[in-house]
C-alpha cells in the first residue's frame, strides 16, 4: 500500500489549511472527519468508529492520534512518520468511566497546547461532544474556537490527480448502473439486484477495482420512490413499478454519483412529462454553470424550467462531492440552491441531483460534475431518458 498521491500535493493541501488557521487565528486545528483526515494525509482506515484525530499546527508537521491497533494504517497509507502517530493504549476503548480522548487531551497538553487558541469541527459525525468535552479538561486554559468546515472548503477545488480519480470513480458507477439496467426485472429480489450492483462497484473493470462507496447505493422502488433514501428490501421487482437507482463508484474513496429511472413494463405518461421536463432542466442548469456564476443563479435557471412545466422541487439541486467515508459523500459546502450566493470555481465537482419525490411515486435524474474554465463538464456519461423495460 502506498499514499494515493505524492508528497508534494499533500504539502500543498496543508499549506492551504494553514493559511485559513492564519487568517482565523488558530494556533492549533483539531480534525476528527475522516475525509478530512484522508485529504490531509492519505490516512485510510475503516477506524473511525472508535475516536481518531488529525492535528495541525503552524510550526509543526500534521499528528495523527487514534487506537494503538490502528496506528498500523497510518505508516501503510501516509507518509507520516513514527514521531506524527499518537495511538492510545487498547484499554481505554469503548471502556466504563474512560474515554480515548482523555489521553489525547494529555497528548496535547504535553505538546504544550494548554493556553493556545485551538480549532475543532464541531458538526463532524466522529467528534464527538463527550470528546471535545475531555480534550477541554485537559486544556482549561485553551481557547477553543469553532472551525467547522475549515478544511472541507479547502478541498472544493480539486487538483488534476483528483479529477483523475473522479473520473475513474464514474467509470465505475457506470459499470454499476449498466449491471442494473441488464439485470433489473419484475420477479427479482432488490436483495439480489444489489448484490450484483455492490459486486460491480467494488470489482470495477480490467484496469482498476472500486471502494465501498461513501453513500449506500439506493433503490427507490413503487411507492418507496416518493423519499429520496429509503433502502432496498427482500421484495421482489414488481411489472408495471417505476424504479429510481442512485448509485455511486469509488475510486482511493475519491466518489462520483448517478441516478437514473427506469420503468418495469408500461409507465404513466406522467412519468415520462416529469423525465422530460427534468431533463430539460438539467440542461438549463448546465448551461448556467460557469466559473464565477452564483450558485442560487444555477438553482434559479432550474426553477425556470419547473415553473413552466407546473411542478415544483423544495430540496437543493446539488452538492459538492469528492473525497468521502460513509454515511454521505458531500462535501458539506457549496449547495445548489436559492438564496446562496457562493460563487463557482473552475474545478469544483459538483453532484447535480434532480429527484422528484412525488406523492406516492418518483423518479430521479443524476450527473457528476466539473465546472471548466468556462463552463462544465459531466463526469459521468450515461443515457438520460427514463430505461423501459418490458
Amino acid at each position: 500500500m502506498a499514499p494515493p498521491f505524492a508528497a508534494e500535493e499533500f504539502d500543498r493541501r496543508l499549506l492551504a489549511v494553514r493559511d485559513v488557521m492564519a487568517r482565523r487565528d488558530l494556533d492549533a486545528l483539531l480534525i476528527g472527519d475522516p475525509s478530512n483526515q484522508n485529504w490531509l494525509t492519505g490516512y485510510d482506515a475503516w477506524s473511525f468508529y472508535t475516536p481518531q484525530v488529525v492535528l495541525v499546527r503552524h510550526d509543526a508537521p500534521p499528528v495523527w492520534m487514534g487506537r494503538k491497533m490502528d496506528a498500523g494504517a497510518a505508516y501503510l497509507t501516509t507518509y507520516l512518520s513514527e514521531e506524527q502517530v499518537c495511538p492510545y493504549p487498547e484499554d481505554v476503548v469503548q471502556r466504563a468511566g474512560v474515554h480515548p480522548m482523555e489521553v489525547v487531551g494529555g497528548y496535547l497538553a504535553d505538546m504544550g497546547l494548554d493556553g493556545t487558541r485551538i480549532g475543532y469541527e464541531s458538526d463532524s459525525y466522529f467528534f464527538s461532544p463527550k470528546a471535545l468535552r475531555c480534550v477541554q479538561t485537559a486544556l482549561p486554559r485553551a481557547t477553543w474556537v469553532d472551525a467547522d468546515l475549515l478544511v472541507n472548503w479547502c478541498r472544493t477545488i480539486k487538483s488534476t490527480a483528483e479529477i483523475t480519480y473522479m473520473r475513474q470513480a464514474a467509470q465505475l458507477v457506470e459499470g454499476a448502473m449498466s449491471v442494473a439496467y441488464e439485470l433489473i426485472e419484475p420477479g427479482l429480489r432488490q436483495c439480489d439486484l444489489m448484490s450484483a450492483i455492490v459486486a460491480k462497484q467494488v470489482g470495477g473493470n480490467e484496469e482498476f477495482g472500486g471502494d465501498l462507496t461513501a453513500l449506500s447505493p439506493l433503490i427507490l422502488a413503487g411507492e418507496a420512490a416518493m423519499t429520496a433514501h429509503p433502502m432496498w428490501t427482500d421484495e421482489p421487482f414488481a411489472a408495471g413499478q417505476t424504479v429510481a437507482l442512485e448509485l455511486g463508484g469509488t475510486r482511493k474513496r475519491y466518489n462520483a454519483g448517478l441516478a437514473r429511472t427506469v420503468q418495469l413494463g408500461r409507465g404513466p405518461q406522467k412519468l415520462f412529462d416529469t423525465a422530460a421536463a427534468v431533463e430539460e432542466g438539467l440542461h438549463a442548469v448546465l448551461d448556467t454553470m460557469r466559473p464565477g456564476v452564483r450558485v442560487d443563479a444555477v438553482h434559479a435557471a432550474w426553477k425556470r424550467v419547473l415553473d413552466m412545466h407546473g411542478l415544483e422541487k423544495e430540496s437543493r439541486i446539488g452538492y459538492g462531492i469528492g473525497v468521502g467515508y460513509g454515511p454521505d459523500w458531500g462535501e458539506h459546502t457549496v449547495s445548489l440552491r436559492a438564496n446562496d450566493d457562493t460563487r463557482l470555481v473552475e474545478n469544483m465537482t459538483i453532484h447535480v441531483m434532480l429527484g422528484m419525490w412525488m406523492d406516492d411515486w418518483g423518479m430521479e435524474l443524476s450527473e457528476t460534475t466539473r465546472v471548466t474554465s468556462d463552463g462544465v463538464e459531466c463526469l459521468t456519461d450515461y443515457p438520460r431518458a427514463v430505461h423501459v423495460k418490458d
